[in-house]
């Protein structure tokens, strides 16, 4: 490797260095499992870099070479799998899309073995094969981030980017380690020095603004705010304006989803007992709770004064609808502790409903979704779990533990029994 080569790789590195510093940092600030995986997704791509590119060997050149053939035949299917299993979290898959969280799954498994697969095949074959092997993981995961574009999700356009730099990357770092030093032009090295940290940059950046809010979700729940909640949350229109765009992407993506309507029945006691603040304070420790149970890839929103509606835009089988309304449920009847205007801290539990509503495959006007939903959120809340659900074969609204939640193939129904308040 000659001076030229040495100074592009080195100045690589130490951008990909200062990202993994930043979020070690952060780690340290805000400790928490997603952080931990951010840092060792940046370590991981460090030390594939370091790798590949020869500059482990120019910096220590005592290395056994069998033992950095291996290293390299292994770098990339390892750090391609852990990088599937840490963005299935990442994309939620496991909530929204059964294929994603498949895929990823066994891909994270697949790949490291066939990187050790590669160490069976002949010396000037076992790094070509690990090249390609960690390019059809990449590709995978590139598909599966632009399937979650399509989903709605809002990061996965600047993940994907991130990804689709990744190919060259791959390719070029392999293609360094086949030729050794200097067995290619040094505007190969640039760009494919340039790809992986853009690559890694992008995916650092859209790995920290995920976790930064899920953080701030969880800290925030439960902590007194003054803030006005309206303001705080999505308004009805930009709601609706949601809904409207999350049905046009479902028209392509053809993929089921829910709609979530939550009721609160007695603001008028809240307000009495712990006045206009202390009823702010509840609606938004709601609206964090509604948050924290359907992810921070799906918007939540404040529909009209006591109705937060959220929108859960894919989602693995209508049968994970009754999983879904439980949790939400549940979270929603806990005790929640607010200041009066006294300066007293006490605890209220909220009298809520739950109504979940199926977006199937067939389309849906969006006012009758949003209707439907404030319906049985109305009926839950005469039902022990307080949430409830249009169960498609009885054609009532039932508790959503007992509702038959097969596929459901015709449209929604515009009639829904009101239950009085």
């Amino acid at each position: 490797m000659n001076a030229q080569e040495l100074i592009i790789w080195s100045m690589a590195l130490g951008a990909m260095a200062a990202m993994s510093l930043a979020r070690l940092t952060d780690l340290v600030v805000r400790p928490t499992l997603s952080q931990v995986q951010g840092v060792a997704y940046h370590a991981t791509v460090l030390l594939l870099v370091l790798i590949l590119s020869g500059v482990a060997t120019e910096t220590w050149p005592l290395l056994n070479p069998k033992l950095v053939q291996t290293a390299q035949v292994l770098a990339g299917p390892v750090c391609v799998g852990l990088s599937n299993f840490w963005i299935r979290d990442w994309l939620n898959a496991n909530q929204r899309d059964r294929f994603m969280a498949t895929a990823l799954r066994v891909s994270a498994v697949l790949l490291p073995l066939g990187g050790l697969a590669c160490l069976a095949l002949p010396d000037m074959f076992q790094i070509p094969a690990a090249g390609a092997v960690s390019v059809t993981g990449a590709v995978l995961t590139l598909w599966l981030t632009v399937r979650a574009w399509r989903m709605g999700d809002r990061l996965a356009p600047v993940m994907a980017a991130g990804c689709l730099l990744t190919l060259p990357a791959i390719v070029g770092l392999h293609a360094v380690a086949i030729h050794g030093p200097g067995g290619l032009e040094l505007p190969t090295h640039a760009a494919t020095a340039l790809c992986a940290a853009l690559s890694s940059g992008l995916t650092g950046f859209v790995l920290w603004r995920r976790d930064r809010h899920e953080w701030r979700t969880r800290r925030e729940e439960g902590m007194p705010s003054r803030t006005d909640p309206v303001t705080r949350l999505s308004t009805g229109g930009n709601l609706v304006r949601k809904l409207v765009n999350a049905q046009r992407r479902r028209r392509g993506t053809r993929r089921d989803g829910a709609v979530l309507a939550i009721l609160v029945f007695d603001v008028d006691r809240i307000a009495a007992q712990a006045g206009t603040a202390g009823m702010s304070e509840v609606f938004i420790c709601i609206a964090r709770r509604i948050q924290r149970q359907v992810g921070v890839v799906n918007p939540v929103g404040r529909y009209c004064d006591n109705c937060f509606v959220t929108l859960v835009e894919t989602i693995q089988s209508p049968a994970w609808l009754r999983t879904l309304g439980l949790r939400v449920a549940t979270s929603l009847r806990r005790p929640i502790g607010v200041m009066t205007a006294t300066g007293q801290r006490i605890e209220l539990t909220a009298d809520v409903g739950v109504g979940v509503v199926h977006l199937s495959r067939a389309p849906a006007a969006v006012e009758d979704i949003l209707d439907e939903a404030q319906h049985v959120a109305q009926a839950a809340r005469g039902m022990r779990s307080r949430a409830a659900i249009f169960d498609p074969c009885s054609g009532e609204v039932v508790p959503v533990e007992q509702a038959r939640l097969g596929p459901r193939r015709h449209g929604y129904r515009q009639l829904v029994p009101r239950v009085p308040s």
